[in-house]
C-alpha cells in the first residue's frame, strides 16, 4: 500500500515521503511554464532547495529563484518579488520554506495583478467590502504550488499572508480567495534538517493556532472539530520531532497538524497572536517563538471564558487531570520538554514597551476580535507584562 496520501480540503494536498516527486507533474497539470521559486536566504544552501531545484532541473522545468526575504517578510519584499516576477515574465509561483516565503509568494501573487492590492485586501478593508468568498472580484491571480520546510505557520492553506508594514512597525494581514495554493506539497523528508530549537518553535505555533481557534468565541463546529484533534497531532508527534529530527513518522505528524491549523483558525485565532504580531514586527523575533511563550499567559487571562472547552479537550487528550488546570499544566510540561523559554525576558523583551504593545494588540482585529474573551489595551499590557516577568497568574 503506498504511503502517500491524497486529500483535498479544499485545495490538493499530497502528504508523504516522496511527495516532492509530483511537483513537476502538478506544474504541468496547472499550466504553470516558468514558475517563480521563492524562498528565504536561509535555505540557500540547505537540502531542501537543493532537492526541489534538482528536480525541476531534471523535469526541465524553466524557473528563477528570489530569495530576498527577511524572517518577517514585509511589503516591500513583496513588492520587490513582483518585480522580479513581472520582468522575468513569470506565469506562477512556487513557494518553499516557512511562513516566511509561503507569505511572501502570496503577496507576489496579488501584486502581480493588483499593484495596490496588500491595500485593497488588507483584513480591515476585506471585512468591510468582501465579507464572503463571492464578494471578492476575479484577478486572475497566477498559480501557486506550496511546500512546507517547517510545521507551524500552515500558510500554505490559508488564503492569507501576514507582511510586515516597516514604516509603521506593524504586520499586516493580507488576503483573497484566489491566494489558496493550486496545491500542497507536505513532503516530511524536506523537513528533517530543521533545528530542534525552530521545530519546537514552530510546532508550538501549530498547537497555538488549534487551540486559540478552538476558544475563539465564534460559531464553526467542522473548524472546532479540526482543532481538537490537531492538539492531539502535536500531543502525539512534537517531542519526538524535537527529539530526532529524522523521524519521518513525526515529521509528517507535525506537517500535518501544522496545515491542518490554518482550516481550524478559520474560527478565528487570539490574544497570543494580537501580541505576537506587534512584538515580531518591533523587535523581529521569531513568530513562533513568540506564541510559545505568550500562550499559557493568554490562556489564563482568557480562563472564565474557556473552562468548559479545556476540560473537554483535556479529557480528549486523556490527560490524568481533565480540566482547565490539568490543560493548561500540559502546555507548560510540554513547552519545556521541548526547550521553549519560560518567558519573554528570555528573548531581551523588557516590557517597557507594553503601553504600545497592548494598543497595538488590540488595533490587531484579525485576532483580537477572536480571543475567547473581548480584551482591553490594558489587559493586554498586563499579559505582556506577566509575560516577561513570568506571572502565570
Amino acid at each position: 500500500m503506498s504511503t502517500l496520501h491524497y486529500w483535498n480540503y479544499p485545495t490538493e494536498i499530497f502528504c508523504g515521503a516522496g511527495a516532492l516527486d509530483l511537483l513537476a507533474q502538478r506544474c504541468a497539470l496547472a499550466g504553470m511554464r516558468r514558475p517563480l521559486l521563492v524562498t528565504d536566504p536561509g535555505m540557500l544552501e540547505l537540502p531542501p532547495l537543493r532537492a526541489v531545484r534538482a528536480h525541476l532541473d531534471a523535469q526541465g522545468v524553466d524557473y528563477a529563484l528570489f530569495h530576498g526575504l527577511s524572517g518577517n517578510p514585509s511589503l516591500d519584499e513583496a513588492r520587490a518579488g513582483a518585480r522580479v516576477f513581472a520582468d522575468g515574465q513569470h506565469d506562477s509561483l512556487i513557494a518553499l520554506g516557512g511562513g516566511s516565503a509561503l507569505d511572501a509568494a502570496k503577496g507576489i501573487a496579488l501584486l502581480s495583478r493588483d499593484p495596490h492590492g496588500l491595500e485593497r485586501f488588507e483584513w480591515a478593508q476585506m471585512l468591510e467590502h468582501f465579507p464572503t468568498l463571492a464578494d471578492y472580484p476575479a484577478l486572475g491571480l497566477p498559480a501557486l504550488i506550496a511546500i512546507p520546510t517547517t510545521a507551524g505557520t500552515g500558510s500554505e492553506l490559508g488564503r492569507e499572508a501576514v507582511l510586515t508594514d516597516t514604516v509603521q512597525g506593524v504586520k499586516k494581514v493580507i488576503g483573497h480567495r484566489e491566494l489558496l495554493a493550486r496545491c500542497v506539497i507536505l513532503d516530511p523528508a524536506l523537513t528533517t534538517g530543521l533545528p530542534a530549537k525552530l521545530t519546537a518553535a514552530t510546532g508550538m505555533d501549530a498547537l497555538t493556532h488549534h487551540l486559540e481557534a478552538l476558544f475563539s468565541p465564534l460559531h464553526h463546529p467542522m473548524s472546532a472539530g479540526i482543532a481538537v484533534e490537531g492538539v492531539r497531532q502535536v500531543k502525539l508527534h512534537l517531542e519526538n520531532a524535537v527529539r530526532d529530527g529524522n523521524d519521518l513518522v513525526a515529521r509528517e505528524g507535525m506537517l500535518v497538524a501544522s496545515a491542518s491549523a490554518a482550516v481550524a483558525f478559520q474560527k478565528g485565532l487570539g490574544g497570543a497572536h494580537a501580541l505576537a504580531h506587534p512584538l515580531g514586527a518591533r523587535h523581529h523575533l521569531h513568530h513562533g517563538l513568540l506564541n510559545a511563550v505568550l500562550l499559557p499567559y493568554v490562556l489564563l487571562a482568557n480562563r472564565s471564558a474557556i473552562e468548559s472547552d479545556a476540560a473537554r479537550l483535556a479529557r480528549y487528550l486523556e490527560l490524568d487531570d481533565a480540566s482547565f488546570d490539568g490543560l493548561l499544566a500540559w502546555v507548560l510540561e510540554l513547552r519545556g520538554r521541548v526547550g521553549i523559554p519560560d518567558t519573554l525576558a528570555e528573548l531581551g523583551l523588557t516590557g517597557e514597551d507594553a503601553a504600545l504593545i497592548g494598543e497595538l494588540a488590540l488595533a490587531d482585529i484579525s485576532s483580537s476580535e477572536t480571543n475567547a474573551l473581548p480584551l482591553t489595551a490594558a489587559d493586554y499590557s498586563r499579559i505582556y507584562r506577566n509575560a516577561v516577568a513570568g506571572k502565570l497568574i
